[in-house]
């Protein structure tokens, strides 16, 4: 029967060598151009930003803090997408 210790430190090695080479953009900086999103929603009314990729939080910040506004005038960039 084989699998001793020698083997499975082998197989492991082996295994980290292959996942190291791989980049998936996690934590760290390799991947902080992935996470970070432009600031391209700016609010016209406040000047308050929000990433590109949070459009439905910016049409609640429109609903909410402008009532008076509506989502267009508050965001005209994002409106025009």
């Amino acid at each position: 029967m084989g699998g001793g210790n020698a083997q499975k430190s082998a197989i492991s090695r082996a295994k980290n060598l292959a996942k190291a080479g791989s980049d998936t953009g996690g934590g760290g900086s390799t991947g902080q151009a992935k996470r970070t999103a432009a600031m391209d929603l700016k609010c016209t009314v406040c000047m308050q930003c929000f990433p590109n990729t949070q459009v439905k939080a910016a049409q609640q910040h429109a609903e909410t803090k402008h009532a008076k506004s509506d989502f267009a005038t508050c965001f005209p960039m994002a409106s025009a997408a």
